[in-house]
């Protein structure tokens, strides 16, 4: 049974109401960062008919190491996450809003559960952005996923020189996700720092307003 690491932490909200919205968006944050400090995010995003859904993370940290790291290295918290955004996704569908009007968008380590959420649940999602982030997989072996995304738009961006994120991880995380019949966007901007960028934000307003 998975332990409940993560699930006694808030969900911030902006937007629309859950239970009378079209559309909602889960926003996954950073290692060291806030609910709050991703929800800011809505700010630059379209919000007519959207919820907006932030969890909070446990110690702000989805899980203690690098994504990278043997997957072993970081349980039970990385099940505890994946549990708390699929009660998140089930909340929403409760509140009559079907997932493929729920995107899911991380940064950073909230990108990359973000991403490994919807391979390892994959079904027709609204869309998955992950900025600054990789498939978690096995951690530091690849990972047979199966299923389909069944046309879910995914969009992955991320600095070419990113420390935190290998490009090699981006691109193999671009091949994966084509293979569960995902749409794929994936752009690699030479020498970004580890932030969000306007032409990333560009594609994430244009995924949210396809929801509706």
């Amino acid at each position: 049974m998975t332990q409940l690491i993560h699930q006694s932490q808030p969900v911030l909200t902006r937007g629309a109401a859950l239970n009378g919205a079209q559309a909602a968006v889960i926003l996954l944050h950073g290692r060291g960062a806030s609910a709050h400090d991703i929800l800011s995010l809505a700010d630059e995003l379209p919000q007519q008919g959207v919820a907006f859904l932030a969890p909070q993370a446990a110690g702000h940290s989805w899980y203690p190491n690098r994504f990278i790291a043997p997957v072993s290295t970081n349980e039970p918290h990385l099940s505890s996450a994946l549990a708390a955004i699929d009660a998140l996704v089930h909340k929403i569908n409760g509140n009559g809003v079907p997932s493929e009007r729920i995107a899911l968008l991380g940064f950073s380590q909230g990108a990359c559960l973000a991403l490994e959420y919807a391979a390892r649940h994959p079904k027709r999602y609204g869309g998955v952005a992950g900025l600054s982030g990789a498939l978690i997989e096995n951690g530091d072996q690849p990972h047979i996923y199966s299923g389909s995304l069944d046309g879910t738009p995914i969009f992955l961006g991320c600095s070419d020189v990113d420390f935190h994120v290998p490009a090699d991880r981006v691109l193999r995380s671009e091949d994966v996700l084509r293979g569960l019949g995902a749409s794929v966007t994936a752009r690699l901007y030479p020498g970004l720092g580890h932030t969000i960028n306007a032409d990333e934000l560009e594609h994430v307003s244009e995924m949210i307003q396809n929801l509706m």
